[in-house]
């Protein structure tokens, strides 16, 4: 006598299925966006390499055409070219805050998680208090504490991982009570395994999509912020090409009519917020559903 027994899909292929199948267009056009963008802001040095004390008196602030189709800014330099070399810059420091933020908030909640009792209550009245500040006044006091010290880039970038960990502390936090339960779990303790070997072995293997997800999620807020705080002066050299600093520039054009010094600006970091916001929504919903209210950054 045959048994037949009804296989279902695994979570990886479940995943792998609705990747592949069940993509929006929305979603697709948004991953797209950022890959273009991304490649070009990597090869803007090699497409036109941007003097920061270039001076073109002929071509101050001339509007949008053919050979300059993003127009020219307050010196005469191409703006479309300043806003890859910028969109680069913005990357890079962005994509390092949001990793500082995720290891800050990983090892706090693995810690917290894996040690329990009064440690896991210390940690959590912490995480309370930095999530009841306002990110942004934060990130202002530090980025003035610490930029004589470590300069602009380093500055902003502690500010941002200092001020955008509590989120994945909780969730590694919770990740690790419910790994707690599992029988797995269970078997490697009644096996003699340490809080160490716990932590590398099983507990860590476990946490590293979250923690993948949480970084795509932190970038768009660290953009954010990296733009906020070179916008008011507190960030990157004024000479150095960011999507903050450009925005600065444009804001003093203004008043001469040209509109497309802030508009393109604020048009370019609306844009990338908007498509890795849509990508990593998109897959937070997709990987871990019950994330959808913890997830919120």
């Amino acid at each position: 006598m045959k048994f037949i027994i009804n296989e279902y899909p695994s979570v990886a292929e479940q995943t792998r299925r609705g990747i592949l199948h069940r993509v929006p267009l929305r979603v697709a056009v948004a991953a797209v966006g950022i890959l273009i963008l991304g490649f070009l802001a990597l090869g803007a040095y090699f497409i036109r390499p941007v003097d920061a004390r270039s001076v073109d008196l002929q071509r101050v602030l001339n509007a949008p055409s053919f050979g300059h189709p993003f127009g020219t800014d307050e010196v005469g330099r191409d703006l479309g070219i300043r806003l890859l070399h910028g969109l680069r810059v913005s990357f890079a420091i962005s994509i390092l805050a949001a990793i500082v933020a995720i290891l800050i908030g990983g090892l706090a909640g693995l810690v917290a998680g894996t040690l329990g009792h009064w440690v896991d209550s210390l940690f959590m009245r912490i995480v309370d208090f930095v999530s009841s500040q306002n990110h942004l006044l934060l990130g202002i006091l530090l980025v003035v504490l610490f930029r004589p010290i470590m300069g602009g880039a380093a500055a902003i970038v502690l500010s941002v991982g200092m001020t955008h960990w509590t989120t994945m502390a909780r969730i590694v936090r919770g990740e690790l009570l419910s790994l707690r339960e599992r029988p797995f779990i269970s078997a490697a303790i009644n096996g003699g395994a340490n809080r160490l070997r716990l932590g590398w072995r099983h507990y860590l293997p476990h946490l590293l999509p979250s923690m993948g997800l949480g970084l795509v999620l932190l970038v768009p807020h660290a953009i954010f912020h990296e733009s906020a705080l070179s916008f008011l002066g507190l960030g990157l050299p004024p000479h150095q090409a960011s999507l903050g600093n450009i925005l600065a520039d444009g804001r003093r054009s203004l008043l001469a009519g040209a509109w497309w010094t802030s508009f393109f600006p604020g048009g370019l970091i609306f844009i990338v917020v908007l498509g890795i916001g849509t990508v990593g929504e998109y897959l937070r919903d997709l990987l871990s559903p019950r994330w959808r209210s913890e997830l919120e950054l």
